[in-house]
Protein backbone atom coordinates (compact mmCIF):
# COMPACT_ATOMS: atom_id res chain seq x y z
CA UNK A 1 0.00 0.00 0.00
CA UNK A 2 1.50 3.25 -1.31
CA UNK A 3 2.26 5.88 1.57
CA UNK A 4 -0.14 9.09 0.80
CA UNK A 5 1.40 12.89 1.99
CA UNK A 6 -0.14 13.07 4.98
CA UNK A 7 1.38 9.82 5.94
CA UNK A 8 4.58 11.07 5.09
CA UNK A 9 3.86 13.93 7.12
CA UNK A 10 3.24 12.14 10.21
CA UNK A 11 5.87 9.76 9.68
CA UNK A 12 8.62 12.63 9.59
CA UNK A 13 6.32 14.18 12.61
CA UNK A 14 7.18 10.89 14.65
CA UNK A 15 11.04 10.57 13.86
CA UNK A 16 10.80 14.16 15.09
CA UNK A 17 9.66 13.65 18.07
CA UNK A 18 11.80 10.34 18.70
CA UNK A 19 14.97 11.70 17.47
CA UNK A 20 15.07 15.34 16.97
CA UNK A 21 15.43 17.83 14.55
CA UNK A 22 18.67 17.35 14.23
CA UNK A 23 18.80 13.52 13.18
CA UNK A 24 14.93 13.79 11.36
CA UNK A 25 16.21 13.01 8.07
CA UNK A 26 14.60 12.13 5.41
CA UNK A 27 16.18 8.42 5.23
CA UNK A 28 14.88 7.88 8.55
CA UNK A 29 11.45 9.19 7.75
CA UNK A 30 11.70 6.85 5.06
CA UNK A 31 13.03 3.85 7.27
CA UNK A 32 10.04 4.72 9.82
CA UNK A 33 7.13 4.10 6.68
CA UNK A 34 9.13 0.99 5.11
CA UNK A 35 10.01 2.45 2.31
CA UNK A 36 13.04 3.90 0.14
CA UNK A 37 13.78 7.34 0.82
CA UNK A 38 13.57 7.70 -2.95
CA UNK A 39 9.69 6.94 -2.19
CA UNK A 40 8.93 10.15 -0.28
CA UNK A 41 10.02 12.10 -3.32
CA UNK A 42 7.02 11.25 -5.06
CA UNK A 43 5.28 13.21 -2.33
CA UNK A 44 7.60 16.16 -1.51
CA UNK A 45 10.58 17.71 -3.49
CA UNK A 46 12.89 18.14 -1.07
CA UNK A 47 13.64 18.44 3.18
CA UNK A 48 12.91 22.10 3.28
CA UNK A 49 8.67 21.43 1.77
CA UNK A 50 8.82 18.38 4.04
CA UNK A 51 9.72 20.82 7.29
CA UNK A 52 7.48 23.45 5.80
CA UNK A 53 4.64 20.96 6.10
CA UNK A 54 5.59 19.59 9.58
CA UNK A 55 5.62 23.17 10.49
CA UNK A 56 2.10 23.40 9.40
CA UNK A 57 1.14 20.72 10.94
CA UNK A 58 2.03 21.45 14.54
CA UNK A 59 0.45 24.88 13.96
CA UNK A 60 -2.48 23.90 12.31
CA UNK A 61 -5.05 24.31 15.35
CA UNK A 62 -3.71 27.52 16.58
CA UNK A 63 -6.31 30.08 16.46
CA UNK A 64 -5.40 33.77 15.95
CA UNK A 65 -9.16 35.06 16.62
CA UNK A 66 -9.12 38.54 18.11
CA UNK A 67 -6.82 38.48 20.95
CA UNK A 68 -3.24 38.48 20.29
CA UNK A 69 -2.05 37.20 23.67
CA UNK A 70 -4.15 34.46 23.29
CA UNK A 71 -3.14 33.34 20.25
CA UNK A 72 0.83 34.01 21.30
CA UNK A 73 -0.21 31.30 24.35
CA UNK A 74 -1.52 28.66 21.86
CA UNK A 75 1.30 29.09 19.25
CA UNK A 76 3.76 28.49 22.11
CA UNK A 77 1.81 25.47 23.55
CA UNK A 78 1.47 23.82 19.62
CA UNK A 79 4.87 24.05 19.75
CA UNK A 80 5.91 22.94 23.16
CA UNK A 81 3.29 20.23 22.63
CA UNK A 82 5.98 18.77 20.08
CA UNK A 83 9.92 18.18 20.70
CA UNK A 84 11.56 20.87 18.56
CA UNK A 85 8.82 21.83 17.27
CA UNK A 86 9.69 25.45 18.22
CA UNK A 87 12.79 25.02 15.78
CA UNK A 88 10.43 23.52 13.29
CA UNK A 89 8.12 26.11 12.99
CA UNK A 90 10.66 29.29 13.49
CA UNK A 91 12.85 27.66 10.59
CA UNK A 92 10.14 27.62 8.16
CA UNK A 93 8.87 30.77 9.32
CA UNK A 94 12.58 31.81 8.86
CA UNK A 95 12.93 31.11 5.37
CA UNK A 96 9.34 31.51 4.62
CA UNK A 97 8.40 28.46 3.86
CA UNK A 98 4.97 27.23 4.26
CA UNK A 99 1.92 28.92 5.83
CA UNK A 100 1.87 32.33 7.02
CA UNK A 101 -1.67 32.66 8.03
CA UNK A 102 -0.87 32.88 11.64
CA UNK A 103 1.59 35.64 11.03
CA UNK A 104 -0.99 37.14 8.48
CA UNK A 105 -3.73 37.20 11.25
CA UNK A 106 -2.14 38.51 13.93
CA UNK A 107 -0.70 41.50 11.81
CA UNK A 108 -4.63 42.15 11.12
CA UNK A 109 -5.53 42.29 14.19
CA UNK A 110 -1.99 44.41 15.59
CA UNK A 111 0.03 45.57 12.72
CA UNK A 112 2.79 43.85 10.43
CA UNK A 113 5.52 44.99 12.33
CA UNK A 114 4.06 43.92 15.88
CA UNK A 115 3.29 40.39 14.66
CA UNK A 116 6.51 39.92 13.51
CA UNK A 117 7.97 40.54 16.68
CA UNK A 118 5.46 39.00 18.40
CA UNK A 119 6.49 35.92 16.29
CA UNK A 120 9.81 36.09 16.71
CA UNK A 121 9.54 36.45 20.37
CA UNK A 122 7.51 33.28 20.68
CA UNK A 123 9.57 31.36 18.36
CA UNK A 124 12.99 32.33 20.48
CA UNK A 125 11.68 31.61 24.00
CA UNK A 126 10.22 28.16 23.11
CA UNK A 127 13.62 27.49 21.35
CA UNK A 128 15.20 28.40 24.65
CA UNK A 129 12.57 25.98 27.00
CA UNK A 130 12.30 23.30 24.69
CA UNK A 131 16.19 23.15 24.92
CA UNK A 132 16.72 24.32 28.43
CA UNK A 133 13.82 21.62 29.57
CA UNK A 134 15.52 18.98 27.48
CA UNK A 135 18.66 19.62 29.24
CA UNK A 136 17.64 19.14 32.53
CA UNK A 137 15.46 15.86 31.72
CA UNK A 138 18.99 13.99 31.11
CA UNK A 139 20.17 16.11 34.14
CA UNK A 140 22.63 18.90 32.41
CA UNK A 141 20.81 21.76 34.07
CA UNK A 142 18.65 22.30 37.23
CA UNK A 143 14.81 22.99 35.64
CA UNK A 144 14.11 26.69 35.75
CA UNK A 145 11.43 27.00 37.56
CA UNK A 146 10.44 30.71 35.87
CA UNK A 147 10.31 30.08 32.40
CA UNK A 148 6.54 30.14 31.87
CA UNK A 149 6.68 32.84 33.74
CA UNK A 150 9.21 34.49 31.81
CA UNK A 151 7.20 34.20 28.67
CA UNK A 152 3.91 35.80 30.45
CA UNK A 153 5.93 38.76 31.40
CA UNK A 154 8.22 39.57 28.00
CA UNK A 155 4.42 38.71 26.36
CA UNK A 156 3.14 41.74 28.50
CA UNK A 157 6.21 44.17 27.69
CA UNK A 158 5.52 43.68 23.80
CA UNK A 159 1.76 43.69 23.92
CA UNK A 160 1.88 46.92 26.08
Amino acid sequence: MANSLDDVVSGALRVLDQYGLEFCSMRRVAGELGVQPSALYHHVPDKQTLLALMADRIVADVEVGADPQKAALALREAMMAVRDGADVVATASAFRLGDSRIENELAAITSPDVARTLLLYVFGHTQATQMHRQAAQVGIVAEDPDLDASFARGLALILR
